[in-house]
This record gives C-alpha cells, structure tokens and sequence, in this order.
C-alpha cells in the first residue's frame, strides 16, 4: 500500500514538472508607450528631483501645510487603505500554489435502554479526527498568472497613492497661493480706500471753495463706494479658500490654520523638466497605466490557461475512536488526483479569453492617453508660465506709464487746465491695474505649481499615511 501511494506521488510529480515547462506567457507589446517627442518644445535638459518641489517656493508655512496633509488628509487615506486592500487579494491570489490544509473532527454520544434489567440504560461515545489538504497542480501557469497580475495591481494602486499625494501637494499650495493673493488684494483695496478718500477731501475742499462743481464730488464718492463694496466680497473669498485648505489638511473649516506669511512667494528660473520619455517614470499615474496593462496581459495569460486540463490533488488521513490511542501506528490516509478537463461550456471560457484580451486592448490605448496626456501637461505649463511671465512685464509697463499719466492729469486739474474727469479716468485704470497684477503674480506661481505637477517627480514607495 505505501509503495502504491509512493508511485502515485512520482507520477503526479512527474506529470506538473512536464507540463510546468512551458506556461502561458502574455505576449510582448512594442512601443506601448507609442510616439513620444524627443524634447520639449520650450525646455530641454536634464531632471533634478532631489528634493521636494514646494520646498523651492522658501516658504517654511507652505512646508509645514504640505506636510500636514500628506499625514492626516481623509483622500489620501482612503488611497492607503485601497493599496492594504491590493496587497491582500494578491496575497490570496498566490495562496492557491501552495496545499490548503483543514481538520476535521466530530463527537457522537448514543444512550439505549437495555431489556434485560429494569432502569438501566447504556451508553456509547464515537469520536473522530482528520486532516484533509487540496492542491491543484499549476500545469499552464494560470495560478502564477494570475498572482502575477494581482501583483502587478498593487503596484499600479501604490502609484494611484503617489499620484493622489501628487496631487494633494499641489492643492495645498494653489490653496496657500490664492489665499496669499487675496490678503495682498484686500490690502491694496484698503490703501486704494484711503487714498480716494483723500482724493474725496481735497475735491471736496476745492468744492467748498467753488472752484470745482458737484459733479466731481459725486464722481469721486462712486469710486470710494466701489472700492468699499470690493473688500467684503475678498475678505469671504479668502475665508472660503482657508475653508478649502482646512478639509485638505483633514480639519475643520473653521480651524486656526496658523497662516501668518503675507508676502507672495518669489519664482525663480524654470526646474530642469528632462525629457518626454522620463515621465514613463517620474509619472505616477503613467506608470500606475502601464502596470494595469501588464496585469491585463497576465490576466489573458490565466484566460487561456484555464481552458486546458487540470490536475488536483486531494489526500486525508482520518483517526477514530479506536485508533486514538495508537496515533502514529494505526491510521488510515487517502490520496487522490482528479484531472478535470472542460468539454463543453457553452462557450464560457473562450469568452472570458476575449473578454480579457479585449481589456488588454484597452488598457494599452488608456496606457498611450495617459503617456500623451502627462506630456502636454508639462508641455502647457511651460507655455503657460512663460507667455504669463511675458504678460506680466507688459502689464508692469503699462501701469507704469498709467501712473504717470495720472500725475500729469492731477498736475493740470490742480491748475485748473482740465476738470476731474480724466484724473477720474487715470485714477480707475491705475487701481485696475494694480489689482490685475497681484492677480496675474498669483496665477504665474500657480503655473509653476502645475508644472511642479505635471512633472511628477520621484516619490518615495511608501508615499501615504501610515
């Protein structure tokens, strides 16, 4: 009997090594990525990413608020919590290479009334113990297969989780950015209010005097009112932006965030960006693609080995009341193989192939949208950021020659050569242009912060909550 089960054990043996030879591999795709740009059309050179980006803009509250959210954002964590659960259907992807092992046992208890004597009965106790294991015999590599893209899908949701700090990052700083921007625009407005109400005395003044009419008067109160009317609606702009900033450090809206720094953080030259084809690396989310097409490959690769022959192995060892006491000397073990082969399915198994390629298919196509996707976002920002800084230096010269065109109005209102209509003219199209700018300063940092973005950079593996 032992010789028996000894033979069946080479053979079986024998069988898997044959057929484990030559598993189903996916097959190759050249050039996934597709066509790719040699260079960018504005910058070329090489990346540098040894050190987080906002840690360039110099500003220790921009550091302290990035931190925070990369530790306690509720997004960020949820992104965490997807990859334990990744990683734990992989491990239960591979568990089926290796026997499963259970035990068994029960407990049975008889009591009969004996005939013979009166009142007396007679009782039996029947108790029993077993193991009992199962394997399937990977021939065709589809367990590995399948192992394979589960892990290959941990490592796309750990690059979902560093695009989702990618992003956090960058939110964090557009938030502090526009907050900035609007304590800078309500400080303007209020010393734009002082100054038009020393423009309301002195033509109210001149007034008193007769030397000016009413008209002037109430020209120059409209533009007192108007700039009045602008400070409530900034002053609720900003608390709505430190809202905003709250929930993405994981607070409530009303949170004390500690934002003490008034000045606009300074943008220097442009970060070295590399090339196009780095960001099949520096890209989170490009790479967190290309995994889930290698995983859809691995996927039809299990497809198709699940359409041949399997071989499983099922072997027990039971022990019974009466054996108990001669545990390791009277036993009885069972061993068994089944080979299952389909024959019909009603076709099943050969759509799920097709279903599986087809995935495959998409992926590759969702694979080449994200690789052009991430390359003209970089493409944009440096565009963006450079016509913006452009556009910057004009609106510099045209309010430098609005202010003296207002100098020169005022000069010829005070000698009673104009009336006050084109120093009212000057005067709106300098406070105009002064708001503009702090506006168009706030939106050329933004412009590096999505460049910064769309750069990706080199996160750590662990990047997340812990």
């Amino acid at each position: 009997m032992k010789n028996c089960y000894r033979y069946r054990l080479l053979f079986v043996f024998g069988v898997s090594m044959l057929f484990s030879c030559s598993p189903f591999k996916p097959a190759a795709m050249p050039d996934a990525a597709g066509e790719i740009p040699d260079a960018y059309a504005l910058y070329e050179g090489e990346a540098d990413y040894a050190s987080p980006w906002w840690e360039s803009m110099g500003s220790a509250e921009l550091n302290r608020l990035i931190n925070a959210a990369l530790s306690d954002n509720f997004t960020l964590k949820e992104a965490w919590f997807r990859l334990q659960q990744a990683r734990s259907l992989a491990v239960q992807a591979g568990a089926e290479r290796y026997p499963d092992l259970s035990a068994s046992g029960a407990i049975e208890f008889d009591r009969r009334r004996t005939e013979n004597t009166f009142g007396s009965s007679i009782g039996e106790e029947r108790y029993a113990v077993g193991l009992v294991s199962n394997y399937e015999l990977d021939l065709w590599g589809r367990i590995r297969s399948q192992q394979r893209a589960a892990l290959l899908t941990v490592d796309a949701t750990q690059a979902d989780l560093q695009t989702a700090s990618i992003t956090l990052a960058a939110e964090v700083a557009d938030r502090w950015v526009r907050i900035l921007a609007q304590q800078r625009q309500k400080q303007l407005l209020e010393k734009q209010l002082a100054n038009n109400l020393i423009f309301l005395e002195l033509i109210e003044l001149r007034f008193r005097k007769a030397m000016v009419s009413a008209l002037d008067v109430y020209q120059q109160k409209q533009v007192v009112e108007n700039v009045r009317a602008q400070i409530p609606l900034v002053e609720a702009e900003t608390q709505l932006l430190i809202h905003e900033l709250a929930v993405l450090l994981g607070r409530p809206p009303r949170t004390n965030l500690g934002l003490k720094q008034m000045n606009m953080p300074a943008v220097g030259q442009l970060p070295a960006v590399g090339l196009p084809a780095d960001l099949l690396a520096n890209r989170p989310d490009v790479r967190a693609a290309g995994m889930r097409l290698k995983a859809a490959e691995w996927q039809v690769a299990a497809a198709r080995a699940n359409r041949l022959p399997a071989i499983r192995l099922t072997a027990g060892a039971q022990y019974g009341s009466s054996e108990l006491d001669l545990l390791f000397n009277s036993w009885l073990l069972s061993l068994a193989a089944n080979l299952t082969a389909p024959i019909f399915d009603g076709g099943r198994r050969a759509a799920e192939v097709d279903r599986t390629q087809a995935l495959a298919d998409e992926n590759l196509w969702v694979y080449r949208q994200a690789v052009l996707t991430a390359i003209k976002e970089v493409e944009d920002a440096l565009e963006s950021e450079t016509r913006q800084l452009e556009h910057i230096q004009g609106l510099i010269a045209v309010k430098d020659a609005a202010q003296k065109g207002l100098q020169e109005a005022i000069g010829r209102y005070r000698s009673g050569l104009s009336d006050y209509l084109p120093v009212l003219t000057q005067l709106l199209v300098v406070q105009d242009l002064e708001r503009d700018l702090i506006n168009q300063q706030a939106l050329l940092i933004l412009y590096r912060i999505g460049l910064y973005r769309a750069l990706g950079g080199d996160w750590p593996a662990d990047a997340g909550p812990h």
